[in-house]
């Protein structure tokens, strides 16, 4: 049996630092790798079409979506995200983890037809902190802001759900605990027994 990857769902409340904490993890780790998903969403100055995102207009997303191509789906900001169901398959079965940056409907959906799927919340250490954040990006005006900041609070609601939460209050050690996370699934007894099934069949004979 091939040693199938791991998939993780990764949500949090814009601002919170999960796109960061996402990057700076799968550049140190060549076994993880981040699903690009197909938004409805403008592109951003210093995104690249198939890299942060695929963007698709409205009724390229919906045909997608009558076809069952995702895995999840979900209308954030008047915006339509998905990822397709097909790509997470087949980079699973080459043994690659996945990681989802998805908010908590996404990972619900993900949750339901992929049970064993590890889930993830991120915070931020206080909502002061949260809209210091925000404002500092400087791509987003007042009203976006403050539309940002009260959907954070319905958001935040939904940490209970997940089966980690990290605090990224200092990045430096948000990063190491979220490395720790990746580390603890790839010594599970399951995937070490199919990674040295012949290391353990030598010891017990």
């Amino acid at each position: 049996m091939a040693n199938l990857g791991t998939l993780y769902t990764v949500s949090a409340p814009s601002g919170a630092g999960k796109t960061s904490l996402v990057s700076a993890l799968v550049k140190s780790n060549p076994e993880v790798c981040v699903s690009v998903s197909h938004t409805t969403r403008p592109m951003r100055p210093g995104e690249i079409d198939g890299v942060n995102y695929h963007f698709v207009d409205h009724a390229t997303f919906e045909a997608m979506l009558e076809r069952g191509e995702f895995l999840e789906h979900a209308r954030v900001f008047s915006n339509l995200y998905g990822t397709s169901q097909q790509w997470v398959v087949d980079t699973l079965k080459q043994g690659i983890d996945v990681i989802l940056e998805i908010d908590w409907q996404g990972a619900e959906q993900v949750r339901k037809l992929m049970p064993d799927t590890v889930s993830l919340f991120i915070l931020p250490p206080s909502l002061a902190c949260l809209r210091q954040r925000l404002t500092g990006r400087g791509q987003d005006d007042t009203a976006v802001i403050e539309a940002r900041m009260s959907e954070a609070i319905s958001e935040i609601s939904h940490y209970v759900e997940a089966d980690y939460l990290i605090i990224n209050d200092d990045f430096t050690v948000a990063l190491a605990q979220f490395q720790a996370l990746i580390t603890s699934q790839h010594i599970r007894r399951a995937r070490q027994i199919e990674r040295h099934s012949q290391l353990l069949t030598e010891l017990l004979a």
